[in-house]
């Protein structure tokens, strides 16, 4: 790996070898990175792709709010996207680069008086990865709003791709496995400031009436079923509450599992497993993991292989 560094000294940003991960969560549990690389500008980040080996995978974390990270750690190259976080405007389309929060695209939008990117602010991630699972909240997709987005390809190509031509679905982009988004425009409509704000206090008082989100979550942990609700499922089942080791399924909302505080990834794991095996036999359901877990450990109680 030293090698490998060496052969990257031209780049601008940290590269750290070993590096702890946990902290760039929102579960704040998991092992390190064989390799962290925190690129100074998207330029940096191209740079890199265009010469990092093909046989070294690439892991990219955003704000870290929908993924668990085990605790064997990321093989390969992770690399954090928290300094690719420009947000712009031209003529009431917004410019955002795939670092910047969702939240900071929403209060920007609020600024210049434009609807409809409102929801955002219900996402507690980043717009990379709003972009790769088309991330939604209170009936609103990004594909909604998407007008275009910037992309590199595995060998470090940058090309521009209309929103159209992704066919984005629920939770899913259909975007090439290799494409690392850089940045997108998205649209709105004018309004005013005050109208806007007040659309994104509504969002703001929902998710803190009836979400977890004080304490160490992942978000939605489940996709919600074809005509159904994943919580409806869960607390049917008897999970409002449950725990294994020091993870919990909220009791405030019993689609966001819990760190406790000195939860392990593989007892958040775990639990999700054993919800889903519940719901499955209570209610015949499959659900479908939508906190992405990445990693290694081998260590996951009661995982069903169903998707």
């Amino acid at each position: 790996m030293q090698n490998l560094i060496k052969s990257f000294s031209d780049l601008k940003g940290e590269l750290i070898p070993n590096a702890p991960l946990a902290h760039l969560t929102w579960f704040k549990v998991g092992g390190p990175a064989e390799l962290l690389f925190i690129p100074q500008d998207k330029f940096d980040l191209i740079q890199f792709v265009k010469n990092c080996p093909s046989n070294i995978p690439i892991t990219i974390v955003g704000a870290g709010s929908n993924i668990l990270i085990r605790e064997g750690g990321i093989p390969g190259i992770v690399v954090s996207t928290k300094n690719l976080n420009q947000i712009n405007n031209d003529n009431g389309v917004i410019y955002a680069e795939c670092g910047a929060l969702d939240m900071a695209v929403a209060r920007e939008a609020s600024k210049l008086g434009i609807t409809g990117l409102e929801f955002l602010i219900g996402i507690p991630g980043s717009i990379g990865g709003a972009l790769k699972m088309n991330a939604g909240s209170y009936s609103h997709e990004i594909k909604d709003i998407l007008l275009e987005v910037e992309v590199i390809d595995g060998k470090g190509n940058k090309f521009l791709e209309n929103a159209n031509n992704l066919s984005m679905e629920y939770r899913k982009s259909n975007a090439p496995e290799d494409w690392i988004f850089l940045s997108c425009k998205l649209k709105g409509r004018k309004s005013t400031t005050d109208k806007v704000r007040l659309k994104m206090k509504q969002i703001m008082d929902d998710r803190k009436n009836n979400q977890p989100i004080n304490q160490l979550t992942g978000g939605s942990t489940f996709k919600n079923p074809i005509q159904n609700k994943s919580w409806k499922l869960i607390d049917k089942s008897g999970c409002r509450g449950l725990s294994f080791g020091d993870a919990k399924v909220s009791e405030k909302h019993c689609n966001f599992l819990i760190n406790k505080g000195n939860a392990q990834a593989s007892d958040i794991e775990s639990l999700g497993e054993i919800v889903r095996n519940k719901v499955l036999k209570k209610t015949g359901v499959h659900l479908q993991w939508e906190i992405i877990r990445i990693g290694i450990d081998e260590n996951i109680k009661g995982a069903i292989n169903h998707e």
